[in-house]
């Protein structure tokens, strides 16, 4: 296996988180009394400081565990069982509200995030002061544009799901006014073209970092969000040295063992072998007290333990017969583990027999047990993924080429034992790279954004609870609009 990076907060004194929530409760303390001053004075400080960015990754309201929950039911890829905690359910029939924890821990986690990327590029002058001897021009731009890249990252996430933002190019104790989100959009290409200069390879960085490839990777994607499709491909274009998994092989993007393998581009790393007896403290990870060094993703999902979701008939209808990938995404009664063959019995929850139970991102292909702590990485961004929004670039811009569309739809239907007879007509390519991207990135977080950007709500979630003009956003948490008197109750997102 490969050795797995440790992504550490770092103690520092005197980083002013900015007021995206109240800040008593963000305030870092150090009890050694650095300041930014005296800090960045060798590469191992400049390195926590930026390693800082990347740990808001590991926490409760992103990848630990409420962000697959909230997007998966979302995207009613899966279904609650009868024991599904009463904050998640919300989730599936759009019932949520602006005093979700939930939603409150997601945007107090990436302004926590974005606060510690700030924190890096306010001192870029101090960093850029060390001497060459002791840390090299390429570094410091490598530093700093993983900053860039993090920061971009924090505010895409946040873009999608609230629209208008605060936005904070320094770090700050001062809340800030909503910005249009074509703003926020610029910001982010802004970072990731800066990233994309002075980030380094993927053939000489450390995995787990973000890479040149991975910056350009993004660029396209948040490019693409905007309909900017020839823009995109011109970024996804650069992004070369990857591909897809073979034939027989696409679990090993969901196994701990095969991490960073050929496909993967970016990833969130975990590894409960760094420790996780403070999982619970790190809520948001913003003392820096708490471990976030695993994710419940495996006990919250698996079949066999706790099993609060499970796929949907929707999801599960989808694959064609022959699609090798139904295998290597779910369990379903005769389907093999580390404890033999499962049966219907592994697939009860609440009285009811499912259908099938999750596979991707589940420990049971070398354990018996889930533990409720996981150190399997969760892929952000794969080669798979970049192929489809190429095809959809190609095959929406003015002038694009079907064929080459067809031929990246092909290379993703190849790999999991599909042959390949689309239509050049532009709208039966359209409706074959929805469906491969509903059943290539299945319990991805992936659908609802697609959805969502394809404008498709209206029929792709009839009869879920979504409401059009309301629900292709999230409202700004309470504690948001209470304590930044620049965002009250009133400047809310429409309909709540």
């Amino acid at each position: 296996m490969m050795r797995k990076i440790k992504f550490t907060i770092a103690i520092l004194s005197g980083i002013f988180l900015i007021n995206s929530c109240d800040t008593k409760d963000l305030e870092l303390t150090n009890p050694n009394q650095l300041s930014p001053e005296t800090f960045f004075s060798t590469p191992n400080q400049v390195k926590a400081s930026v390693d800082a960015t990347y740990a808001t990754l590991q926490t409760i309201g992103l990848y630990a565990r409420h962000y697959f929950f909230a997007l998966d039911l979302m995207g009613q890829e899966a279904k609650g069982n009868p024991q599904l905690e009463g904050n998640k359910a919300p989730f599936q029939n759009f019932s949520f509200n602006s005093g979700s924890d939930i939603i409150q821990f997601y945007w107090e986690a990436c302004f926590i995030g974005i606060s510690r990327c700030n924190f890096v590029l306010d001192n870029e002058e101090r960093i850029n002061a060390l001497p060459e001897a002791i840390l090299s021009t390429e570094m410091k731009n490598k530093y700093l544009a993983e900053a860039h890249f993090m920061r971009a990252y924090y505010y895409f996430l946040l873009v999608k799901r609230f629209g208008d933002l605060p936005i904070y190019r320094t770090g700050t104790i001062e809340g800030a006014a909503r910005s249009p989100k074509a703003e926020v959009y610029a910001l982010i290409e802004e970072d990731l073209n800066f990233a994309a200069e002075n980030l380094r390879s993927k053939t000489v960085e450390q995995v787990g970092r973000a890479t040149k490839e991975a910056a350009y990777a993004h660029l396209g994607k948040v490019l693409l969000y905007q309909q900017k499709y020839d823009a995109a491909l011109l970024a996804f274009d650069q992004v070369t040295g990857y591909s897809l998994e073979p034939a027989g092989s696409f679990y090993n993007n969901f196994m701990e063992e095969t991490e960073h393998g050929v496909e993967s581009i970016f990833e969130v790393e975990f590894n409960d072998d760094f420790g996780t007896g403070n999982m619970w403290d790190a809520q948001n990870n913003a003392q820096g007290t708490g471990s976030a060094e695993a994710t419940l993703r495996g006990q919250e999902y698996g079949n066999k333990s706790w099993f609060n979701v499970y796929p949907s008939d929707e999801l599960l209808d989808e694959y064609e017969p022959g699609d090798t990938r139904f295998g290597d995404t779910f369990y379903v009664p005769g389907s093999t583990w580390a404890g033999g063959t499962m049966g219907p019995a592994d697939f009860v929850a609440g009285g009811n027999t499912r259908r099938a139970g999750w596979k991707k991102y589940q420990n049971y292909y070398r354990q018996e047990n889930e533990g409720n702590q996981s150190s399997i990485n969760f892929k952000v961004m794969r080669y798979a993924d970049v192929l489809l929004m190429k095809a959809e670039c190609e095959n929406k811009r003015p002038g694009g080429s079907q064929a080459a569309a067809i031929d990246y739809i092909r290379q993703v239907r190849t790999r999991a034992g599909l042959t390949t007879n689309i239509s050049t007509d532009p709208a039966l390519v359209f409706e074959a790279i929805k469906h491969e991207r509903m059943v290539e990135f299945a319990g991805e977080q992936l659908r609802f954004d697609d959805i969502i950007r394809w404008g498709l709500a209206s029929t792709e979630l009839d009869g879920t609870g979504f409401q059009v003009g309301k629900h292709e956003l999230w409202p700004i948490p309470d504690r948001e609009t209470s304590s930044n008197p620049l965002i009250t109750p009133a400047n809310n997102n429409p309909n709540y």
